[in-house]
């Protein structure tokens, strides 16, 4: 990919830019040869990218000639917008903590070049300022009333550089006006792109690297653009056409936050935050589920003054449930009344109301599946040994699994099949996981999760690479329907 630097007057840069020869905006900006070039980078160091300037309409023009200019428009953009500057400032706030510590003064600033910092204690926050905001050179303005917030992300100009800095700008310059260090594959530019948002770190993902990769591969045969973002790339959801959630969700989380920022922005978005609210409330559910006449164990609402109306409606054991639980944390089986009276007032302290359920044993749950309203697979999660729950943990505290079997749709229970797709459909059109249990001829729904698992050789054992390909063609189907105009976002 060819380089191009471009700045106002390439004769008064202070900085000395050793075998690169930087285009003068004008020129680029006006003269024909440089429109028809292919596979361009445009490195714009104009003074100012103010609206209608010079500096905006460089990376304004480079964008509709192909080039890849940086900053680009969303970039400029998003530096003047005071929302995003606080919400960039929200997702950065424990990065900002370590990274500016106690300082004495109430007041900070840093200069960011190519997301190095002179001083090394601001290295991981330069860093990720640029990949928020990226731009060649910056400036960074933080200030402090308890904790460390962003007030402003400026670009910096050539001439506003530092004397002292120069040298070290120097350096870092001429690698990436080299091109040795923004690389960029030379695939053909994809016609719609897709962010994938993952957490590295999470202990229990919906779905292990390699689900990822086969996704991500599904996709791009289809046309898209995949990239990997974090809960720290939010701010650049506008430059994508969809969202692939690929995160443990909550509605009182980051997930949630960004799905509705997404959807706001004109995304297709799974899991839709509307799906989140839904799924991450137990009692919610238990309401909905009721409505509609779908079959479920007994359940009751649980409140301070009706834990008596629990001791004489169930049979013990029975199961107690945090309305935001997940992965069988915050589900507990009481087999004693005192300890549910206890347990009962524990829970009531965090929720105004809590779940009291039958315990129905079973050796096994069904998990279906569900992509627009279909089924998408069928698995049975075993019980992890000589336990209730399909985890439980070793004495390690490490955990521990139940078998799971993956079947193909005509070998399910019929029933199974249509209650899951029954109680799917009162959530929305979204991926859902419904869980339910089967005993004899009896069904009934556990749960529906929003974000369900799907893991490579467990839910996708059956359909393999069209199981991937079946939620990158709902993505792309939902994408044209809204330009037809046949779907609202």
């Amino acid at each position: 990919m060819s380089v191009l630097v471009v700045l106002e007057n390439p004769e008064n840069c202070p900085l000395n830019l050793e075998g690169i020869n930087p285009v003068a905006a004008r020129t680029y900006l006006t003269d024909s040869s440089f429109a028809t070039l292919k596979g361009v980078k445009v490195f714009n160091i104009c003074k100012s990218y103010r609206y209608q300037s010079i500096g905006y309409y460089v990376s304004l023009l480079a964008e509709a000639r192909g080039h890849k200019s940086i900053p680009g428009t969303t970039t400029i953009l998003d530096m003047k917008s005071v929302g995003i500057i606080r919400l960039v400032s929200d997702e950065f706030e424990n990065r900002m903590a370590k990274c500016l510590g106690p300082d004495t003064e109430t007041k900070l600033s840093i200069h960011i070049y190519f997301g190095k910092t002179r001083e090394k204690k601001y290295t991981s926050l330069g860093s990720a300022l640029f990949k928020a905001f990226p731009t060649p050179f910056l400036r960074a303005d933080f200030s402090r009333t308890g904790s460390w917030q962003l007030q402003n992300v400026t670009p910096l100009s050539v001439q506003d550089i530092p004397v002292e800095d120069r040298i070290f700008v120097e350096n870092i310059a001429q690698d990436f006006f080299g091109g040795r260090k923004l690389t960029i594959s030379r695939r053909t530019v994809p016609k719609w792109d897709l962010a994938l948002l993952r957490n590295p770190n999470e202990t229990r993902p919906p779905s292990d690297a390699k689900a990822l990769r086969m996704f991500t591969r599904a996709a791009e045969s289809l046309g898209f653009g995949v990239e990997t973002i974090s809960r720290e790339d939010s701010n650049r959801l506008s430059a994508f056409d969809a969202l692939f959630i690929r995160e443990t969700t909550n509605v009182n989380h980051h997930t949630y936050r960004i799905s509705r920022k997404a959807t706001a922005e004109g995304l297709v978005v799974l899991d839709d935050p509307v799906s989140i609210m839904r799924c991450s409330n137990k009692v919610y559910l238990a309401e909905l589920l009721s409505r509609n006449r779908i079959p479920t164990p007994r359940t009751l609402i649980l409140h301070n003054k009706n834990i008596d109306q629990a001791l004489a409606m169930f049979n013990l054991p029975c199961i107690l449930k945090q309305p935001d639980s997940s992965f069988s944390q915050g589900v507990i089986m009481v087999r004693e009344r005192t300890r549910l009276i206890e347990e009962a007032r524990r829970m009531l302290k965090k929720s105004d109301l809590v779940i009291a359920q039958e315990f129905v044993p079973t050796d096994f749950d069904w998990r279906i599946g569900v992509l627009d309203g279909k089924p998408l697979y069928a698995c049975k999660y075993h019980m992890a040994r000589k336990h209730w729950q399909i985890i439980s943990k070793n004495k390690k505290g490490q955990d521990i699994y139940g078998k799971v079997e993956t079947f193909p749709e005509e070998k399910v229970p019929r029933k199974v099949i249509q209650t899951a797709l029954r109680a799917a459909k009162l959530i929305g059109d979204g991926l859902y996981g419904v869980d339910l249990k089967q005993r004899g001829k009896d069904v009934v729904v556990i749960e529906v999760n929003d974000n369900p698992n799907i893991d490579s050789g467990i839910e996708d054992l059956i359909l393999g690479e069209e199981l991937y390909l079946r939620i990158a063609s709902t993505f792309l189907n939902r994408i044209e329907d809204r330009i037809r105009g046949e779907r609202s976002v």
